[in-house]
């Protein structure tokens, strides 16, 4: 009898305290609601913006370096004119533990075809808003390399000269690495993107490493 007593009151007690989170829920102004509705809206399309533009840095520089359209790769000079679009970058790292290693990569067939695989893809899947998991991996190993590659703690360079450096860690190349990871995180292609629907494919769905 005592344990159906006890029972009976601490049920009472709790009936109040929901009746006071519906009130307080139902007592929410509208206006905070439509505001808060708004944020979320106009965070989705800023994030949305910024996958946009980033994929768009990826695929032009694939296109550039492809095609030689003049801007960083000369015409003439492109990848389908017999170009190699990681020779003049690789070969010319001049500061970092991996100098030798890069100069070594720089021209070869695998170095070229990963590099430009890189490129078309995280520039597609960024576009279309698909794959960003994926996408944010393969970037970031891209910009670490790069960044590596750069070397901004170096001060000066292996003939002597001043690397020119403006920073010692902070570099584009590690800034567009983490914009890559939070496009991720935020799952930006829902918004002006197919994020949606890839999420609906079964493969997708068995992987979720795949959105």
């Amino acid at each position: 009898m005592a344990v159906h007593e006890h029972s009976h009151r601490s049920s009472g007690l709790h009936l109040p305290s929901i009746r006071r989170n519906r009130t307080a829920a139902a007592s929410i102004p509208e206006s905070a609601v439509s505001a808060h509705s708004e944020t979320h809206t106009a965070r989705a399309y800023v994030f949305a913006s910024l996958r946009l533009l980033t994929g768009f840095v990826f695929l032009w520089a694939f296109l550039d370096k492809t095609f030689g359209l003049g801007y960083a790769t000369p015409s003439g000079k492109g990848w389908i004119d017999g170009g190699s679009p990681t020779k003049g970058f690789l070969g010319g790292v001049a500061a970092g533990p991996m100098e030798s290693a890069f100069h070594s990569w720089a021209g070869d067939a695998w170095a070229d075809w990963l590099f430009m695989l890189g490129l078309l893809g995280i520039g597609v899947a960024l576009i279309a808003g698909v794959a960003l998991r994926p996408a944010a991996v393969a970037g970031t190993v891209m910009m670490a390399l790069m960044w590596a590659a750069e070397w901004p703690p170096a001060r000066t360079l292996s003939d002597g000269s001043p690397s020119m450096s403006t920073n010692p860690f902070a570099e584009y190349h590690l800034i567009y690495a983490v914009v890559l990871i939070a496009l991720a995180v935020v799952s930006a292609g829902d918004t002006l993107g197919l994020g949606k629907l890839w999420t609906r494919l079964p493969l997708v769905r068995r992987s979720p490493w795949l959105r």
